[in-house]
C-alpha cells in the first residue's frame, strides 16, 4: 500500500472503532431470519456449484470483517456443527463479536483483530469465507479476493460483494460533497452525522441529491453514517466484479440473490420478448446477462456473489431440467435445512388439516409478488422430508396412497401418472431450492 492508501485503511479501522457495525442488539438473535439463514447456509451455495449436499457439522467457516458479529451469529446458526471464525480491523468490534456469541451460547468460536491481507497468519483453510460489506473499502478488491483464495480450501466458497456504482451514484455524489464541507476530513463521529441530518432536512424537497438520497422514513444515526459518511466507500459494475474475479483465478458461482437478477422478469411478458432479445438472450455470457440487468434497472445496492476456485475441466453435474427419467428414477430428495424446522413442519401439517394451500414462499419470498403455493394434500407427501432424506420413488408411493383415485373420474391413479405429479412439484421447488435434488452417480 501507498501512503495515502495506508492513511485511508486507518480511517477506516479508526470509524469501525467508533461506530461498531451492525448497532444490532446483543440479544436479538436470527433464529427466524429464513432468509438471512438461508443464504449463509453453507448447503446453498454449495449445492448451486455441484448439485450436491454437503454437512455443516466439523466445517470451518469465516467470516472477514465481522464487525459487532451478527453475522458471525447467523453464520453459527445457519450451520451447525461448524467452527466460526471472524476477523476484523476493528479491536473494539472483535470484542463485541465475541461477547456476542458467547452470549447466545456457541462456544466453538474464535475472533481476531486482524486485516484481510494477513489472512495466512491464522494457520487455518476455510470452507465457507462470508466477506459483507468489507470488500468495496479495500483500496484493490483483487487484494482481499486473492488474499480470501489463498485460505481456501479446494471445494470452498467465498460469499462477498461490492457496492453497485449504478444503484449507488447518488450516495457517492452525496459523500463527495461532505467532503468538500471537510466532514470526512478525520473520523466522522456524531456531530457530523447530525450535521448531515440538519442540511439534508433543510434542503427543498425537490433538490436531486435529497430526492434521490434522503428517506422519508427515519433516517437514523447508523444509516447516515453508512451511507454519507463512509470512509473509502466506492462502487463497481458487473464488468468489474467479473474482471476482478479473473485478475484473482476465480470462478463465479452465482448471485447470492439469483433469482432477483434474471433480466425476462424486467419484461411484462416474459414469454413475448422482442424478437432480438429472444434470439440473443440465450447466447450470451452470464456476466453479460448480469450486466444488462444493472444496466436496465439498477436496484441491487450490492453486487452479492459466491465464487470459489476455477473447477477442473467441465461442469460435473447435470442440471435438473437435463434430467432423464432414469435420472429421477433414482433421485434422492432434502429439503433444505432452513425449512427443516418445527415451526415451519407445524404450519404444514395446519395447512393439511384446514385443506388450504400450503404457501412456502412465506419462508423464502421470490423476487415476484406471486407466491409459490402447494396443494394440500400433495404437500403433504413432503412430510417425510422433515425426518429424513427420501428416495423420489418413496415420494411417489405415499402420493398414491395419499390419493390412490382420481377426484373426477373415481378411476384408480396409475403410477406413471403419480410420478409425474410429484417429479413436477419437485421440479417447482427445486428451482427456488425449497428442496434439493442429488442425482444417482
Amino acid at each position: 500500500m501507498n501512503n495515502q492508501q495506508l492513511d485511508v485503511s486507518e480511517k477506516i479501522r479508526q470509524q469501525f472503532d467508533t461506530v461498531c457495525y451492525p448497532r444490532t442488539a446483543l440479544e436479538e438473535s436470527p433464529k427466524e431470519d429464513y432468509v438471512s439463514l438461508y443464504i449463509h447456509n453453507l448447503v446453498t451455495p454449495y449445492y448451486l456449484r455441484n448439485q450436491k449436499i454437503i454437512e455443516t457439522e466439523g466445517k470451518v467457516i469465516l467470516d472477514a470483517g465481522c464487525g459487532s458479529g451478527y453475522k458471525s451469529l447467523i453464520l453459527a446458526e445457519a450451520n451447525p456443527g461448524a467452527k466460526i471464525v471472524g476477523i476484523d480491523l476493528s479491536e473494539e468490534s472483535v470484542k463485541l463479536a465475541r461477547h456476542r456469541l458467547e452470549y447466545h451460547g456457541f462456544g466453538n468460536v474464535e475472533f481476531h483483530a486482524l486485516s484481510i491481507e494477513n489472512l495466512q497468519t491464522l494457520g487455518l483453510e476455510f470452507d465457507l469465507i462470508n466477506n459483507d460489506e468489507v470488500l468495496y473499502l479495500l483500496p484493490d478488491p483483487v487484494v482481499g479476493l486473492q488474499a480470501m483464495k489463498s485460505v481456501l480450501k479446494p471445494e470452498g466458497i467465498i460469499r462477498t460483494n461490492l457496492h453497485s456504482y449504478f444503484q449507488r451514484a447518488s450516495f457517492f455524489r452525496a459523500q463527495k460533497l461532505w467532503q468538500l464541507m471537510g466532514m470526512m476530513d478525520e473520523n466522522p463521529q456524531d456531530l457530523e452525522i447530525e450535521i448531515v441530518r440538519e442540511t439534508m432536512q433543510a434542503l427543498k424537497n425537490e433538490v436531486l441529491l435529497k430526492a434521490k438520497t434522503w428517506s422519508s422514513r427515519p433516517t437514523d444515526d447508523e444509516w447516515i453514517f453508512m451511507n454519507y459518511l463512509l470512509q473509502g466507500d466506492k462502487g463497481y459494475t458487473i464488468p468489474e466484479v467479473f474482471a476482478a474475479l479473473r485478475a484473482a483465478d476465480l470462478e463465479f458461482v452465482s448471485m447470492v440473490g439469483w433469482r432477483h437478477w434474471d433480466v425476462t422478469d424486467l419484461f411484462q411478458d416474459v414469454d413475448n420478448l422482442p424478437a432480438f432479445l429472444a434470439m440473443s438472450l440465450p447466447e450470451i455470457s452470464v456476466e453479460d446477462r448480469l450486466h444488462m440487468f444493472e444496466l436496465l434497472h439498477p436496484v441491487h445496492r450490492l453486487l452479492d456473489f459466491w465464487c470459489g476456485h476455477p473447477a477442473d475441466g467441465e461442469q460435473s453435474f447435470v442440471p435438473v431440467a437435463e434430467w432423464t427419467e432414469w435420472d429421477w428414477q433414482a433421485a434422492q430428495v432434502y429439503l433444505h435445512p432452513q425449512l427443516k424446522t418445527l415451526q415451519v413442519r407445524e404450519d404444514l401439517l395446519k395447512c393439511i388439516t384446514n385443506q388450504q394451500p400450503f404457501i412456502i414462499s412465506r419462508y423464502i419470498p421470490l423476487p415476484t409478488q406471486a407466491a409459490i403455493a402447494v396443494e394440500s394434500m400433495l404437500a403433504a407427501c413432503l412430510l417425510p422430508l422433515w425426518e429424513s432424506s427420501q428416495p423420489m420413488i418413496s415420494l411417489v408411493e405415499l402420493w398414491l396412497q395419499l390419493r390412490p383415485l382420481h377426484p373426477a373420474t373415481l378411476e384408480s391413479v396409475n403410477p406413471e401418472t403419480a410420478f409425474e405429479e410429484v417429479k413436477e412439484l419437485l421440479s417447482m421447488l427445486e428451482a427456488f431450492l425449497y428442496v434439493l435434488l442429488e442425482r444417482s452417480a
